[in-house]
């Protein structure tokens, strides 16, 4: 499934908002008081200001073309520090056939730029902004991982990999959810726990999912989706 909005709290909306649209060069859509909306490829990535006294942050990835991770990695790199973890700063997942690089932005999230071979994404020309794809992963926190997967499956979202009580990603590699357990540590973050915040993600085809409150969600289907909006 392809996530076509994203909605995401942050107690440093300022600061945030300079970091993507400055310092990356996403195109700024739309601009408040207490929120800001980026372009990302397909994924349209709004912040809201978070409460007083708080400070959300989230793991989400964006796809890069698949054969042009090391020029993405060394693009980023010029403009942010990459998270290093064992003396490296970068991975290769053998069972998913994918690089990824990790940083983190003034929000503090964990964000990861990955480039999947298995999906047809190359480009001929050299990397920009412009050709991160969108927004494929978003981390969800649960207190137990299979029984709230088992609840997304009911809701018509299939696994991508087999139910694993410490992390299991439903969707497809277009966009993923990223079904791991409380305070589990997140991976290339230096021992980040995992923690929940409220997120919303518009999917192409399936509808608006909303994730208020850890173990608890809801879908509105994609025609009923249009006709509140």
């Amino acid at each position: 499934m392809k996530f076509t909005e994203m909605t995401l709290r942050s107690g440093q909306l300022q600061e945030t908002e300079v970091f993507y649209t400055e310092t990356l060069g996403f195109a700024l859509v739309e601009q408040g008081l207490e929120h800001f909306t980026i372009q990302a490829g397909a994924t349209l990535i709004t912040f809201r200001m978070a409460k007083e006294h708080e400070s959300p942050f989230y793991h989400f990835a964006l796809n890069v073309p698949e054969n042009k991770f090391a020029e993405a990695k060394q693009w980023l790199a010029a403009r942010v520090p990459l998270i290093r973890e064992q003396e490296e700063d970068e991975v290769f997942f053998t069972s998913w056939n994918a690089h990824a690089v990790y940083f983190k932005d003034p929000s503090g999230n964990i964000v990861e730029w990955i480039a999947r071979h298995n999906l047809p994404s190359g480009i001929n020309h050299d990397f920009t902004i412009d050709d991160i794809m969108g927004v494929s992963e978003i981390g969800i926190i649960a207190s137990e991982v299979i029984p709230f997967v088992h609840q997304l499956n009911e809701a018509g979202l299939a696994n991508w990999k087999a139910d694993d009580p410490g992390l299991t990603p439903v969707g497809d590699e277009y966009g993923l959810l990223i079904v791991v357990r409380d305070h589990r540590e997140w991976y290339f973050s230096n021992q980040t726990p995992a923690r929940f915040y409220p997120v919303e993600i518009t999917a192409a085809g399936f509808g608006r999912l909303s994730f208020p409150a850890q173990d608890e969600f809801w879908r509105i289907p994609l025609g009923a989706a249009e006709t509140d909006s």
